[in-house]
């Protein structure tokens, strides 16, 4: 008989492929069955020749932010390592994975962990002047570098990774009981993959970030729960929720 808080409970995983594996393993150690649909998927650049030379300039630019753990390894496998003498992310994650290749200092936000919450720092605050290289895939928000580039900054995009939008059979998704988004263009693309099927917009959906949660709610999405950031978030809210279930069967 299967243990854990999530026995019993299928868990839709929508990370891209080769991120989805820890979330779904400790879901399977909750006793949940992971269901894994990528809604993204991510690939290198097709030029990138082109890139490397975009990035050669690298250790000239006062301030480089990599928006994504993607950004970061695709990133640093462009500049060959090199940063300049500061570093920022808008997420712990991406901090993770810049110091496991050896950035030692990475200015992180302290609360809200994303655009909003970076440029709340206070060494963001006087920029004018600055060239700041914003590492990211391709398209994306602009609300960060039009910031920085109202504060003074002369801001370049490099574009160091691609996405695209795998197609996931409805079926595969249609037997779920929990789903969980990590993204604003994967929740659109869920949207429209299962815009036929309006039951599942009554599955809880868990998301890690408000920004997602209020488009989860526009499209219609009934029951919408907000988890701290990254998987151990997302982990986190599925337990909680779980054990409210139980909980709530018990005293009946």
């Amino acid at each position: 008989m299967a243990k854990g808080v999530l026995a019993g409970l299928k868990v839709l995983v929508t990370r891209p492929r080769d991120q989805a594996s820890r979330l779904a393993q400790a879901i399977g150690q909750q006793g949940g069955t992971a269901v894994l649909c990528p809604l993204l998927e991510i690939a290198q650049v097709s030029d990138l020749p082109r890139l490397q030379a975009q990035v050669s300039h690298i250790e000239q630019a006062d301030l480089a932010i990599f928006i994504s753990p993607n950004a970061v390894q695709y990133g640093m496998a462009a500049t060959g390592g090199r940063v300049p003498a500061r570093v920022a992310t808008v997420g712990e994650g991406s901090a993770k994975a810049l110091r496991a290749l050896g950035v030692a200092h990475v200015l992180v936000p302290v609360e809200r962990f994303d655009s909003e919450g970076l440029l709340a720092r206070p060494e963001l605050q006087t920029i004018d002047g600055w060239h700041v290289m914003i590492f990211r895939g391709d398209g994306g928000r602009e609300f960060l570098g039009d910031s920085l580039c109202a504060r003074g900054a002369r801001v370049e995009y490099v574009t160091c990774y691609l996405r695209c939008k795998p197609q996931c059979p409805v079926s595969d998704i249609a037997g779920v009981d929990l789903m969980t988004v990590t993204s604003s263009e994967a929740l659109n693309h869920l949207s429209h993959m299962i815009a036929d099927s309006t039951e599942l917009f009554d599955r809880p959906l868990f998301v890690i970030h408000p920004r997602i949660a209020e488009l989860a709610k526009r499209l219609g999405w009934s029951k919408v729960y907000l988890t701290e950031s990254g998987d151990d978030g997302l982990l986190k809210g599925l337990q909680a929720w779980a054990a409210s279930m139980n909980r709530d069967k018990g005293a009946t």
